[in-house]
Parts: C-alpha cells; sequence; structure tokens
C-alpha cells in the first residue's frame, strides 16, 4: 500500500491516471498531455506499475498502459472502513 500512496502523491501521475481511465494509451499518447521528456514519463509509469495502479500489455509494436482497477478497490475497501468505524480514534 505504501508504493500505492507514494504514487498518487504525484499530480502527474494521478494526471496520467486520470488519463487513463478514458481509454488505455501507449507511452507516447500519454507523453502527448504533458510537457516533459519521455524518459520523465517512463519513470513515472514504471512507479504506477510498481505500485500495481497500471497494468502494460504489448500490441504489436506497441505498449498500451491501462488502470488496474482492483487496486483502486482494494484501496477504496481500505479508506472506507475508517470511515464504517465511526470513532474518531481518541476514544
Amino acid at each position: 500500500m505504501n508504493y500505492t500512496f507514494k504514487a498518487l502523491s504525484d499530480p502527474t501521475r494521478r494526471k496520467i491516471l486520470d488519463l487513463l481511465k478514458e481509454e488505455d494509451l501507449t507511452a507516447g499518447e500519454i507523453a502527448e498531455h504533458f510537457n516533459m521528456t519521455k524518459p520523465s514519463i517512463s519513470r513515472h509509469l514504471n512507479l504506477l506499475k510498481q505500485a500495481e495502479l497500471i497494468w502494460d500489455e504489448r500490441k504489436g509494436q506497441f505498449i498500451y498502459y491501462s488502470l488496474n482497477t482492483t487496486v483502486f478497490q482494494d484501496l477504496m475497501k481500505w479508506v472506507l472502513q475508517f470511515q464504517n468505524q465511526g470513532g474518531t480514534g481518541n476514544e
């Protein structure tokens, strides 16, 4: 879960996740939305993969990135546990 929070802490990585919410994209297509080098985008994508927030799949000459919705579901369950406890933690 630490990788997940680290990955989500960066606004560039959050924007990449927003882009992938719409459709699967290649690294080049993702890079078109940012004013940074492709190696920088690659580092962001690798961190997102380490956190298992995205998957990559080779299709012909290209690697497509897509969201791993299972991790988001697990994260939401974890967050909702705090809401469902109802206490402030100061009891």
